[in-house]
């Protein structure tokens, strides 16, 4: 099951539950407030998730990824390939 659009596994979010998250793929606003730029990409381009973007991984998805304070050393890029990738 898909649960977000850039391969963050919503299920082991620490805020799902207390945040009353339904994972990205299910919300139109991010519980944080502010609009994620990942999710309008994917979006604007009517896909289900970055791994179906011809561009995959391309730049935002990959500053994500590697974001010092908030990503994850690529994990949510290799859910993306589990998804049916390239």
């Amino acid at each position: 099951m898909i649960e977000s659009r850039c391969g963050i596994l919503c299920s082991e979010c620490e805020y799902k539950e207390s945040m009353g998250c339904n994972g990205c793929v299910n919300i139109t606003m991010p519980f944080w407030g502010e609009q994620c730029p990942v999710k309008a990409c994917c979006e604007d381009k009517a896909l289900e998730h970055c791994g179906s973007c011809e561009a995959f991984p391309c730049d935002l998805l990959t500053q994500f990824a590697y974001d010092k304070e908030q990503g994850d050393n690529g994990k949510r890029i290799e859910q993306c390939k589990k998804w049916g990738c390239k």
